[in-house]
C-alpha cells in the first residue's frame, strides 16, 4: 500500500516498511511519519511486495521483518540488494537469537533492531542506516554472531595494521568521520583505507566486510558494544 506524498514538502530519507502484521505497520508508520525528515512511502506485508516496491519506489531505508509469508526477510534483503542503487535494509525482529538475523547480515544488512525497542531507538536506527557510512548492531545481535567455535582462517590478501584498526571501528558502527576523529586521520584517507579493505576481502560492502573479518577472527566486537 503506497502512502499518498505531498511532493512539496522536503523528506530527507524515504521508508518502506516490509512486515506481514498490519499493527506492527500501522506502529512503525505513526513513529517515522511523526519525525521531521523521514517519510514512510509504502507497506508490504511479504517480502515478494517488498521487493517490486522497492524496485518501483526506490526508497532509502527499507524497515524489514524476518517471518513473512511468500518471500521471508532473508531472501527480500539478497534480492532488493541486487538493485542498482539498492536502499539501506534495517532488519526489524521480535527474534534475538533467530538464525535468519545472522543470514540477513551475511546478505548485506546495514542494521538491526528488535521490535521491543523505542520510537527514540528506531528514529535513531532509521537515520544511522540511512548513512552509507554506517551500521547498527546492538548487543542482542552482537550475542547472535559472536557464537562460540573456532574462525575459519583468512587467507586474502594481508591487511595493514591501520587498515585492521578501521575495519574494528566500522564495525563498531563508526562512519568515516568518527572514524577520522578516533584515528587522528583525514576523512578521505579513510574513503581510501575503506576501499583498499573491500578490495582485499573481495567484499561488496561495508557490512560483508565486517561479517568476513568477524568470521575469519579478522577482529572481535568489543564485549560492551550495544
Amino acid at each position: 500500500m503506497t502512502a499518498d506524498v505531498d511532493p512539496t514538502v522536503a523528506v530527507d530519507i524515504t521508508v518502506l516498511i516490509a512486515d506481514d502484521e498490519p499493527l506492527v505497520r500501522s506502529g512503525l508508520r505513526a513513529i517515522i511519519d511523526s519525525e521531521p525528515g523521514l517519510r514512510v512511502v509504502a507497506e508490504a506485508a511479504d517480502g515478494a511486495q517488498a521487493v517490486a516496491l522497492a524496485r518501483s519506489l526506490r526508497p532509502d531505508v527499507i524497515c524489514m521483518d524476518v517471518r513473512m509469508p511468500t518471500l521471508d526477510g532473508l531472501r527480500a534483503t539478497e534480492l532488493v540488494l541486487r538493485l542498482d542503487q539498492p536502499p539501506r535494509v534495517l532488519v526489524v525482529t521480535t527474534f534475538a537469537s533467530d538464525d535468519y538475523v545472522l543470514e540477513a547480515m551475511r546478505a548485506g544488512a546495514a542494521g538491526f533492531l528488535l521490535k521491543r525497542a523505542t520510537a527514540d531507538e528506531l528514529i535513531h536506527a532509521v537515520r544511522t542506516v540511512a548513512s552509507s557510512e554506517h551500521l547498527l548492531y546492538p548487543a542482542a545481535i552482537r550475542d547472535l554472531v559472536l557464537r562460540p567455535g573456532r574462525p575459519d582462517t583468512y587467507r586474502g590478501e594481508p591487511l595493514t595494521a591501520r587498515e585492521l584498526e578501521v575495519l574494528q571501528l566500522v564495525a563498531e558502527g563508526l562512519g568515516n568521520s568518527a572514524i577520522a576523529e578516533r584515528l587522528v586521520i583525514g576523512v578521505e584517507t579513510v574513503r581510501t583505507h575503506v576501499a583498499a579493505v573491500l578490495r582485499k576481502l573481495h567484499a561488496r560492502d561495508r557490512t560483508h566486510a565486517v561479517v568476513i573479518a568477524l568470521g575469519t577472527g579478522l577482529i572481535q566486537l568489543p564485549s560492551d558494544l550495544g
